[in-house]
C-alpha cells in the first residue's frame, strides 16, 4: 500500500519536474545549444524513427522514474535543506547518466572533453529538475517522515 503513494508523488512530482525543464530546454535550444541531445538516441533504441509524441512519452516516462530515487533520499534521510538535496540530485544524475553512462554507451565524446557549452544546459535542467521534485514532493514528504514510513514496503 505504502508503495502505491510513492508511485503515484513519483507521477505527480516527475511530471511538474518534467514540464518545469521543458521552457529552459527550448530556450537553450533556441541559442543554438546542444540539449536533448539523447532524447531521441535512446529512443531510437526501440524505434526505428521516433517522432514527438515517442520523444514526449519517453521524456515523461523517465522523469517519473527518475524521481523515485530522490523521493527515498528526501524521505529516508531528514535532510534540513530538501531544495539543496534536489539540487544536488540533479547534478549528479546528470554527471553519472547525462555526461557519463549515455556518451560511453553510444560511443559519444564526454561533455567534459567538449567544453562548457555542452555541459551547462544539461547540467542546468538537471538542477531545475531536482528542485522542483524537492518543491512539489514537500508536503508528501513530511506526511511520510511525520507517520514513520521513511522506506517504503515493496
Amino acid at each position: 500500500m505504502r508503495m502505491i503513494g510513492l508511485l503515484k508523488e513519483s507521477v505527480f512530482s516527475g511530471t511538474i519536474a518534467s514540464i518545469a525543464m521543458m521552457p529552459f530546454g527550448l530556450f537553450f535550444r533556441f541559442v543554438g545549444l546542444r540539449i536533448g541531445h539523447y532524447g531521441p538516441k535512446f529512443a531510437g533504441l526501440l524505434f526505428a524513427e521516433p517522432n514527438t509524441f515517442v520523444l514526449v512519452v519517453q521524456h515523461f516516462l523517465i522523469g517519473w522514474l527518475s524521481t523515485l530515487p530522490l523521493l527515498l533520499i528526501l524521505i529516508g534521510y531528514r535532510v534540513v535543506t530538501p531544495i539543496a538535496m534536489g539540487a544536488a540530485y540533479g547534478a549528479g544524475y546528470y554527471v553519472v547518466v547525462n555526461s557519463l553512462v549515455l556518451p560511453l554507451y553510444f560511443g559519444d565524446p564526454l561533455p567534459w572533453q567538449l567544453g562548457l557549452s555542452y555541459i551547462f544546459p544539461s547540467l542546468l535542467i538537471h538542477v531545475i529538475f531536482g528542485v522542483s521534485i524537492a518543491i512539489s514532493a514537500k508536503k508528501f514528504v513530511k506526511l511520510k517522515q511525520k507517520i514513520g514510513l521513511s522506506t517504503p514496503s515493496v
